[in-house]
């Protein structure tokens, strides 16, 4: 079985250093910044594309643009690039966000994946009109994917719960498959839920012993369903061709940021409701120091960012070395980024990615490409041959030097 990779969309834009945003903490960057635009964007996801990765992450919030239409827009602009795409069960009806899936997956050809994401943060979930707490929340997107997964199977809904109503709720054009669900959450209300609902349980990239017990508490849930679970992490990444240089980038993200801005973002993060932002909180502290958490798992990201906040630090070898480790506990799919995302995709797609095609574990989603299958030649580099020699009427195929 290959592994499979996607990659990230920063919608929010993108730079050299670090640009925090999300749980908490407003959008804000260390370095010149590039905005989300479709060229831009476009760039990201074609080069994402064709080094190999299945899918691209689009987040969800207030401070980054809208994952639907982003992602519906770059879809014009790729050819097999799935869009992984984050949104909010409560802010749509069930019936229309099935809707809306079943047309994507149309028009785009089957690449559609959704990344279904309760909401963590109070007072950005009001702002869109919803007063929930985090466990009624959790409540309503249970009921909510019951609906969605019934019509994008075929059926007529009728559903009068506790959060979400329908009445005779069909869809006419099912989707072709159905979208496959991704979801995320670390607390005892959204465990059942991924259980019962979610293709793919999605966690964010903590030492592995933790992970594992995570990933063994959620195989239980799911059983006790009836159910198997796929499983996939998020992290950012920092490949390079020594370790040396991987680290020293490291550093350089954090050294321009002032620390009156780190604490602020601490302060911001610290209010955050979500269990899983509590974790990457608890892994650092809030302490320039000691971030390396685990072996080349870097907890500096953390300290001013939302969300995922740990990274794969290392040479191309250690951080394959790191991703074996996290499938050998039962992670086959992996959600990564990196600063800026256009440049980090080369470094991971052309340093660790054939670390890992040779131990058997990834092949290019397309299959290889017949730009790595064949060598690059040099014109005129092979002397001519001697009129009348045996090689003079050899095939041009045995003619061709050997790679050095």
């Amino acid at each position: 079985m290959s592994l499979t990779f996607h990659w990230f969309l920063p919608t929010y834009g993108d730079s050299r250093d670090i640009v925090g945003g999300g749980h908490g903490v407003p959008v804000g960057r260390a370095g010149g910044s590039r905005p989300p635009t479709v060229a831009y964007l476009g760039q990201i996801a074609r080069t994402a594309e064709q080094l190999g990765f299945v899918g691209a992450l689009t987040p969800t919030g207030a401070w980054c643009e809208d994952a639907w239409l982003s992602t519906a827009m770059l879809a014009e602009v790729t050819e097999r690039l799935k869009f992984l795409v984050a949104f909010r069960p409560g802010l749509l009806s069930p019936t229309l966000a099935a809707q809306m899936g079943a047309t994507f997956q149309r028009l785009s050809g089957g690449r559609l994946l959704v990344n279904v994401v309760t909401g963590g943060e109070a007072h950005e979930q009001r702002a869109y009109g919803d007063f929930l707490d985090k466990d009624a929340r959790y409540a309503r997107t249970d009921e909510f994917l019951h609906v969605v997964r019934a019509l994008w199977a075929g059926e007529t809904v009728d559903h009068a719960g506790e959060h979400v109503r329908v009445e005779q709720a069909r869809l006419a054009r099912l989707p072709d498959p159905a979208p496959p669900v991704y979801f995320g959450g670390s607390s005892a209300a959204a465990g059942p839920v991924a259980a019962r609902h979610s293709d793919v349980y999605l966690t964010w990239g903590e030492p592995p012993a933790q992970v594992a017990a995570k990933l063994d508490w959620i195989r239980g849930l799911a059983a006790a369903a009836g159910r198997t679970v796929r499983f996939g992490i998020r992290l950012h990444v920092i490949a390079r061709d020594t370790s040396d240089e991987a680290w020293a980038q490291a550093r350089r993200l954090l050294a321009g940021i002032a620390e009156a801005d780190l604490r602020a973002a601490q302060e911001g993060l610290r209010r955050s409701e979500s269990e899983g932002q509590r974790r990457m909180l608890d892994l650092h502290g809030g302490a320039r120091d000691g971030l390396e958490v685990a072996p080349n798992l870097w907890a500096g990201f953390g300290l001013v960012r939302g969300g995922a906040g740990t990274a794969l630090v290392g040479d191309h070898t250690e951080v394959a070395d790191r991703i074996a480790e996290y499938h050998a506990l039962g992670i086959d799919e992996f959600v990564l980024s990196g600063q800026p995302h256009l440049e980090e995709a080369y470094w991971f797609g052309e340093g660790v990615l054939p670390v890992l095609r040779e131990r058997g574990l990834w092949r290019h989603p397309a299959g290889d490409p017949a730009t790595a299958a064949q060598p690059a030649g040099i014109p005129f580099a092979t002397p001519p041959v001697p009129s009348g020699s045996p090689l003079d009427s050899a095939p041009a195929a045995e003619l061709t030097p050997a790679a050095s």
